[in-house]
């Protein structure tokens, strides 16, 4: 087990170390539509990209049917893992819809997963920025 100080500082650590890997701007790190946000995560057991889309419920509709309309797209062209949820729970109850690739059995406190965490990651965001950018006028 790691003190929540051993903890804070190798998850600081990956985050630079992925930075320094792969040093490109995310083109998605704003897209632009309001209440359309990527994410990655990384904790214990697993990590994740996401495209959350969060806002008040009618903003959440209009954009989930924008983006449901285009998941067979999604999934047979860029991300055949991806999941829809067009409910999601955090961990702070807040309720969000999300489009989400999962890789498990990596862990932030094992640096022996953190190469191949890498490489999930960034992979999986350029076949989000792909899809997203070939049908960014629907999207949005």
């Amino acid at each position: 087990m790691f003190s929540k100080e051993e903890s804070r500082k190798l998850r600081e650590a990956f985050w630079i170390a992925f930075g320094k890997s792969y040093p490109r701007k995310w083109i998605l790190y704003k897209t632009g539509k309001k209440g359309l946000v990527f994410k990655f995560h990384f904790d214990l057991k697993q990590a994740m990209v996401s495209l959350d889309v969060v806002g008040d419920l009618e903003q959440r509709i209009e954009t989930w049917e924008k983006l449901s309309s285009l998941k067979n797209l999604l999934l047979a062209d860029y991300l055949p893992n991806a999941v829809f949820k067009d409910y999601y729970h955090l961990e702070n109850q807040k309720e969000i819809s999300r489009i989400y690739v999962e890789k498990h059995d990596v862990s932030i406190h094992n640096k022996n997963t953190w190469q191949e965490t890498m490489v999930f990651l960034h992979g999986t965001m350029l076949c989000f920025e792909d899809f997203f950018l070939t049908y960014e006028d629907i999207i949005r």
